[in-house]
């Protein structure tokens, strides 16, 4: 019988908003690479989502790694270029790129693995499988982190991969809030459940869309109760895995920093946390869980 808990990894997807002041960033912290070394006093991961839309320039990595020298344990789960996941186009020279930037993270030991986050459409059929496929062995060494979101895919086998837990509103034929474990590691993801905001979304997708309207939908803060009823499931897992990787992307006006310090507060065994006063004066009701 396993007599120790898991390694707990507890953070964002992503770190670089403006909304974030001055309810969590304190107005003086006005660069972004400032705000990741702010940012990874009080976290030990992040979940970079810039890196599905652009190839980061291997020097921004060296910044990312210095900036987060001073945490022991810190470490970085990459999201995954959306040529692989969404367009499914790419290249021998993509792969080598996504590659070489993982390389110099994993040789710091700040690597976590790999975020392939798949749309609702992608179901569950052959050729979807065999992309999957293809894509776990273009990252073979890396741990990789599988998310999809049509309930199709409930119960398949992901073999080297680990099909993430998601927490997202069940529109359609959505994948429910089931927290699983693969490969010894828990990856829990939470999209909010802004139900109406969501549908819009949905209607607006291919439309342009300012910065507030693409983050509506994730505009959404949990509830003591909502979170009490996660801790649990969360909980459920632990006999299983060696880590468990919770990561909030409810991120608009900081939302997911405020819910992520409260279920590191819950998740370790209810000790008081650490946190800035910004965050406390802005979500009053984390007075309580403050160290």
């Amino acid at each position: 019988m396993k007599t120790f808990q898991p390694k707990l990894y507890i953070g964002t997807s992503g770190w670089s908003y403006k909304d974030w002041v001055p309810g969590f960033y304190p107005k003086q912290q006005c660069a972004d690479l400032n705000w990741l070394q702010f940012y990874s006093q009080y976290f030990n991961t992040i979940e970079v989502n810039s890196t599905f839309y652009t190839y980061m320039n291997p020097k921004v990595i060296d910044v990312w790694i210095s900036n987060t020298r001073h945490v022991d344990d810190f470490i970085f789960t990459i999201k995954l270029h959306s040529d692989f996941t969404h367009k499914r186009q790419y290249t021998s020279e993509q792969v080598k790129a996504v590659r070489f930037n993982l390389d110099m993270l994993a040789r710091e030991e700040r690597l976590g693995g790999i975020l392939m986050q798949f749309p609702y459409s992608f179901d569950c059929t052959d050729a979807n499988v065999e992309h999957v496929r293809k894509l776990a062995g273009e990252f073979a060494e890396y741990n990789k982190f599988l998310e999809v979101r049509h309930k199709s895919w409930h119960n398949k086998n992901a073999h080297s991969l680990t099909i993430c837990t998601i927490d997202q509103p069940l529109i359609g034929e959505a994948i429910e809030f089931k927290p699983k474990a693969g490969n010894e590691i828990a990856y829990i993801r939470f999209h909010g459940r802004n139900e109406e905001a969501w549908k819009r979304s949905i209607n607006s997708y291919g439309e342009k869309q300012l910065y507030e309207q693409q983050s509506e939908r994730y505009k959404y803060f949990y509830s003591p109760g909502e979170l009490s009823e996660i801790e649990r499931g969360i909980i459920e897992v632990y006999d299983k895995v060696k880590q468990v990787f919770v990561i909030m992307n409810n991120h608009p006006t900081g939302y997911a920093v405020a819910n992520a310090f409260e279920l590191m507060h819950m998740l370790k065994g209810k000790y008081k946390v650490s946190m800035p006063d910004t965050i406390v004066k802005a979500f009053p009701r984390l007075k309580s869980i403050s160290a």
